[in-house]
């Protein structure tokens, strides 16, 4: 029995399905599915079976969940213990959702760690909303940015709101739309196959059917490919201002918007996350922090950026 195994188990269990766990983890479906079978041959029990509902936990499954997470747990902090004898910086792992990784975390992360002076080791990932929590919780990650979790979960988890801004829809910049919303095509950038995140959720309101929705590589993609004329593309505010002012795109008209939202900070609850998680809370409240959040492309000298470094979340 090995922490990977322990690990793939406790994804499986938590999120629900094999492929939400390879996902997770950064690894193919197969390698997630061998330690799961590894670990169910090791204590002979199916620990986790697949009905018409979905994944459940056998009574040995549900039993093992609470101490394997806890395996895993002590697994990393372990880790974390070896690495400061031997006076490695501490890790820091940022897990967000693709729009703020791709606009946000990099600026944020670069002028965070110039306060600390190679005391941190810092590496940035994307994750959809509904992994985050878990990532977190399993100490795959120490913190993540996106919508924020629900509070009722029993995680030793907290979600925290950082920064207030404004959904809106642009388009071309002399664009004439036809027809109500459900027929125009919607570009959006991965996000918005997360249910979870507040791209997808503007689209469920608006009622777009899947045929109109466009998933573009990019939150960049999506708003070039709306400035050629291609269609709409759902934008944040104070991000995409610039293309605005320049005529490049325009504010589309639609019923309910602008739409307020935040983005949220998920970490562990004070008395268990690691001293860089803290010191990276108290930063997101500071005048620096909330101008990055607000105007990233202005923050951080082309000299001085280092773009994240994506990892996947493995042992």
């Amino acid at each position: 029995m090995t922490l990977t195994q322990l690990n793939a188990f406790v994804l499986v269990a938590r999120l629900g399905s094999v492929r939400a766990a390879a996902s997770a983890l950064g690894v193919s479906e197969p390698a997630v599915s061998q330690a799961l079978t590894a670990l169910r041959n090791y204590l002979g029990d199916q620990l986790i079976t697949r009905g018409p509902g979905g994944m459940t936990l056998t009574p040995g499954g549900s039993r093992l969940l609470a101490k394997a997470s806890q395996i895993v747990v002590l697994g990393a902090e372990a880790h974390a213990a070896v690495r400061a004898a031997q006076g490695a910086p501490e890790q820091l792992r940022i897990v967000a959702t693709s729009t703020f990784a791709e606009f946000v975390a990099g600026p944020l992360m670069e002028a965070f760690t110039r306060r600390f002076a190679g005391a941190v080791e810092v590496s940035t990932g994307v994750a959809v909303s509904g992994e985050q929590a878990v990532l977190v919780a399993n100490r795959l990650a120490d913190v993540a940015f996106g919508p924020g979790v629900p509070g009722e979960q029993t995680m030793p988890i907290v979600s925290e709101p950082i920064f207030k801004y404004r959904m809106i829809v642009v388009a071309a910049g002399h664009a004439r739309l036809q027809g109500p919303a459900t027929q125009w095509r919607w570009l959006v950038d991965p996000s918005g196959t997360d249910p979870g995140s507040e791209t997808a959720r503007l689209l469920a309101r608006l009622g777009i059917p899947d045929s109109n929705i466009g998933v573009m590589s990019s939150q960049t993609a999506a708003w070039a490919a709306a400035a050629d004329g291609t269609g709409v593309a759902p934008a944040i505010e104070h991000l995409v201002s610039h293309q605005l002012r320049r005529g490049e795109l325009s504010l589309v008209d639609v019923p309910g918007l602008p739409l307020n939202e935040c983005w949220y900070t998920t970490m562990l609850e004070r008395d268990y996350r690691g001293t860089a998680a803290s010191a990276l809370r108290r930063f997101l409240g500071t005048p620096e922090a909330m101008r990055l959040m607000r105007s990233p492309s202005a923050g951080v000298p082309p000299s001085r950026f280092k773009p994240p470094v994506y990892v996947t979340i493995w042992s």
